[in-house]
């Protein structure tokens, strides 16, 4: 069953919600703030997301973003608070970084941000883990090759006071 987009059309009065956003390995995290949000429609498809909703004084919100780059739109979440409207989408190209969330670089809405409190610098997690891991089993391997045997311990008797 192929899902159709939903065609939300641009409400004439309408404002944009304040929307932050950070970036994970498999997924891009959007969270749109709105208060007390009602009659809330996302469409999300491969290239970009709509959101229209009312929010606590029944302003008309919505929000429409072509993304940096392809994602996967049936396996994304939506999920609605009293503050906001957070949206957890599945990247198609794992592991790469978006450097921002629009495609185009110039065009960036005054309601978007980048939500520091939740952004990490992953791209070198896995690199730093590697480092750490081929340390550990240098150290391991240098007490192998040592002919001494193992360390002796009876220094662990004092701490049983």
């Amino acid at each position: 069953m192929a899902m159709l987009p939903k065609n939300l059309p641009r409400p004439e009065d309408c404002q944009g919600a304040q929307a932050l956003w950070y970036d994970r390995k498999k997924y891009v995290i959007i969270n749109f703030m709105v208060q007390n949000p009602k009659d809330v429609e996302v469409d999300i498809q491969d290239t970009f997301i709509v959101l229209s909703c009312k929010d606590v004084d029944d302003n008309s919100v919505y929000n429409h973003i072509y993304f940096y780059d392809k994602v996967i739109k049936f396996d994304s979440q939506v999920k609605v608070h009293d503050r906001s409207i957070h949206i957890l989408i599945r990247k198609a190209k794992e592991n790469v970084a978006w450097p921002r969330l629009q495609k185009e670089a110039d065009l960036k809405p005054n309601w978007m941000a980048v939500d520091f409190d939740n952004w990490r610098d992953w791209e070198n997690e896995e690199d730093e883990g590697m480092a750490e891991y081929e340390q550990y089993f240098d150290m391991i391997q240098d007490m192998g090759n040592k002919k001494e045997g193992p360390p002796a311990m009876d220094d662990l008797d004092d701490l049983s006071d």
